[in-house]
């Protein structure tokens, strides 16, 4: 049996998460949420003390770190040195650590070589920012999300404030999407990139549900 990978790309709120969560479910396959994995290691920096922007510090980290993804019910659980960190990782400030170490080609490459372990032997819809340029370049599906940054903070506060973050400003989550972007795009190891075979779909004037649409009409042409 051939199994086959959707890869997800595009910016912090863009609606990747949501969307490949949608796809996963209609289609019964795996849904792997590959930017919670780097959030996890932006999050063990910041326990640890750690300045996310100390390579040295920050390599010597990685030797001992320790992320499981399991799912439960159909949600992604995410676990840190034996810790479900799931809820932690979205706080805000986690988000500017995971871009900090995510620039590390050292951290990618780590995370890379999981998730394709994760990924064996299965159908599996993936999202995150170098997934179809570098963890599957041979995806059978690529999308890439985009969204206009002010629309993106405004869903990702709504998220937010959904899971109990009641003290979180607007101005906060629209610096960290904007401090993303920039460290995403302009980062050496595998930046944010567009690739040539994906489709591109615009999510800021579509519900999910229209994009989910959108989505599912190329994969089942």
């Amino acid at each position: 049996m051939e199994y086959y990978q959707i890869a997800v790309d595009g910016p912090s709120g863009s609606g990747k998460s949501t969307l490949a969560k949608g796809v996963a479910a209609k289609l019964g396959i795996l849904y792997l949420d590959t930017g919670a994995m780097y959030r996890a290691c932006g999050l063990k920096a910041m326990k640890s003390g750690i300045d996310t922007k100390d390579q040295v510090a920050v390599e010597q980290m990685m030797q001992d770190i320790k992320i499981d993804i399991t799912h439960e019910n159909g949600e992604q659980h995410v676990w840190l040195d034996g810790e479900d960190v799931s809820k932690e990782i979205r706080m805000p400030g986690v988000s500017v650590a995971a871009s900090d170490v995510s620039a590390m080609p050292f951290v990618r490459e780590a995370m890379v070589s999981l998730q394709r372990k994760i990924s064996e032997g299965k159908n599996v819809i993936l999202d995150g920012r170098d997934i179809g340029s570098k963890v599957f370049p041979n995806a059978k599906y690529k999308f890439f999300l985009v969204a206009d940054a002010k629309e993106r903070a405004k869903r990702r506060l709504a998220e937010l404030k959904e899971k109990g973050a009641t003290d979180v400003t607007f101005e906060e989550v629209l610096h960290d999407i904007e401090y993303r972007d920039q460290q995403d795009a302009t980062r050496a190891a595998s930046p944010l990139v567009k690739v040539e075979d994906a489709i591109e779909i615009d999510t800021t004037s579509i519900s999910i549900e229209g994009t989910l649409e959108a989505l599912l009409s190329y994969i089942h042409e």
